[in-house]
């Protein structure tokens, strides 16, 4: 059947000689993977549609196995993504993080526009590290394993203060703190914005102000987090830590 989708490529990968397999994130049919034919040809009208990152309207041949893309028109490019290398490396760790944890052909709406949202802000602003946090908090609640961060993991108070537990997978009060010795103390106000950042969509956020410092504790939350529980390599996040350290 030839469906009009509309989606962002997240990922693609050579087949053959002159092809592609393309790998779509969709509001219509969440993530799925079709054959590009002819896209590595430089003058196919497919080769510049198929480039990661685009938005597109696709028509595509829905398959059980494998679909094909008929055709495809530029919806944005994201282009100031391209040409920046801090923003293409933003860009390439939630679209490899999307593509890992997500599974294929389950609809998701919401995420979909936090998704586009985030790559929206990642577009047209210089600091994109708590749009960035913000999604990967709601990706890891629909991969299943999302911290805590409304109350504490073991007994459920929801008074602060809190401290944040990889070990106990979230916020543990100070009943409860002496589970993990390595908790990281949070101030209230921190607390505060994980839990924020967990549940609010990007579209319901302004100006986003943080010190460094509590940027810098989130982050190294976060990574020591999926650490432990995402699963998969991200091969993109060394690439971002390798750009912090050249900052």
């Amino acid at each position: 059947m030839l469906e009009k989708i509309d989606g962002i490529i997240i990922k693609t990968q050579d087949y053959g000689e002159t092809h592609k397999l393309v790998t779509i994130f969709s509001k219509k049919i969440g993530k799925f993977t079709a054959l590009a034919r002819g896209a590595k040809k430089t003058k196919s009208r497919m080769a510049a549609v198929t480039q990661p990152f685009i938005q597109a309207q696709f028509f595509v041949y829905v398959n059980t196995g494998l679909s094909t893309i008929q055709q495809g028109e530029i919806i944005d490019s994201f282009r100031a993504i391209r040409e920046d290398i801090i923003k293409t490396a933003y860009a390439a760790y939630i679209t490899e993080l999307t593509d890992k944890l997500l599974d294929s052909n389950v609809t998701d709406p919401p995420l979909y526009e936090q998704f586009h949202q985030t790559l929206t802000w990642i577009s047209k602003n210089e600091d994109a590290e708590i749009p960035v946090i913000m999604y990967e908090l709601k990706l890891y609640e629909k991969a299943g394993f999302a911290p805590t961060v409304d109350r504490c993991a073991n007994c459920g108070n929801p008074n602060y203060p809190f401290a944040f537990s990889i070990a106990e997978g979230g916020m543990l009060c100070q009943r409860c703190r002496h589970l993990d010795a390595d908790a990281v103390g949070l101030s209230d106000s921190l607390a505060k914005l994980f839990r924020l950042f967990s549940t609010v969509g990007l579209e319901r956020i302004g100006s986003i102000s943080i010190k460094p410092e509590n940027k810098q504790v989130l982050r190294q939350i976060l990574n020591a987090y999926y650490d432990r529980y995402g699963g998969f390599y991200l091969k993109s996040r060394k690439f971002l830590e390798q750009l912090d350290r050249l900052k």
